[in-house]
């Protein structure tokens, strides 16, 4: 373990990575945040093959929040960095950093993280692990607490996603970048192209499973403000999958 507790990724932003408008994909992104995570807990002693021999533990991502200045584009060289947050009793922070080859920052974003007892599936708490950093870092990506996440009152169905083989992870659920393909179909082509997202704040609430029907529902009763509401019900048990706050510009 160094005796920093920052991590740098170095990513090329190829052609499968971006969407009609050569920008880097939503959900792509995600993947990358999700990539450069798992590198830092390699690199801190409590990877993901380490929780789980060690401890029968996973990581599990909460909740993220995504402020994004510039989407690079196609055939751009960036850099992510990260950084861990001391933990609280349950939950594990984490933040981020894409800089552009000059080194400026494009996106920032901040990140909630739990540990899962893989055969129980539920959350221990963080001393479980009893991880320590090799330094103290207080500096925040985004300012602020996240709130909580709630509709307006006019949700309005989109369409249903049945979770098969390709949407799931290592973990066997949904993995988090898909929710964002999932959210991102919510828009039409043309909306897509007339608006890019600002900003995108999701709460992972439950656990989706291969087979289970998600019903993706929008409130866009504040779209005048550029801030619509996106949610995903699980049809099999009417729980709420995920719920979204976006802004869009």
């Amino acid at each position: 373990m160094s005796g920093s507790s920052l991590t740098k990724g170095n990513y090329h932003i190829d052609l499968r990575d971006v969407d009609f408008t050569q920008k880097l994909r939503l959900s792509t992104l995600f993947s990358y945040l999700q990539d450069i995570a798992s590198q830092a807990s390699e690199e801190l002693g409590f990877g993901i093959k380490t929780l789980e021999k060690t401890f029968g533990v996973s990581w599990i991502l909460t909740r993220i929040c995504v402020d994004i200045i510039r989407m690079p584009i196609w055939d751009e060289e960036i850099t992510i960095e990260t950084w861990p947050l001391e933990p609280g009793k349950a939950e594990f922070d984490r933040d981020f950093f894409v800089k552009d080859a000059n080194g400026n920052i494009i996106i920032k974003a901040v990140s909630k993280w739990v540990i899962m007892d893989i055969k129980e599936r539920k959350i221990k708490r963080s001393d479980f692990i009893n991880i320590h950093y090799p330094e103290k870092r207080t500096e925040r990506a985004i300012e602020g607490k996240l709130a909580k996440l709630k509709d307006f009152g006019h949700l309005e169905s989109v369409y249903q996603k049945v979770i098969g083989y390709s949407d799931i992870d290592f973990n066997g659920h949904l993995n988090n970048s898909k929710y964002v393909d999932y959210i991102m179909d919510c828009f039409t082509i043309d909306e897509h192209k007339k608006h890019t997202i600002h900003t995108i704040d999701l709460n992972f609430n439950q656990e989706a499973l291969p087979g289970d029907t998600i019903a993706l529902y929008k409130d866009v009763s504040k779209s005048n403000e550029q801030v619509i509401y996106i949610e995903g019900i699980n049809q099999m048990n009417h729980h709420v999958v995920f719920k979204s706050l976006i802004t869009i510009d």
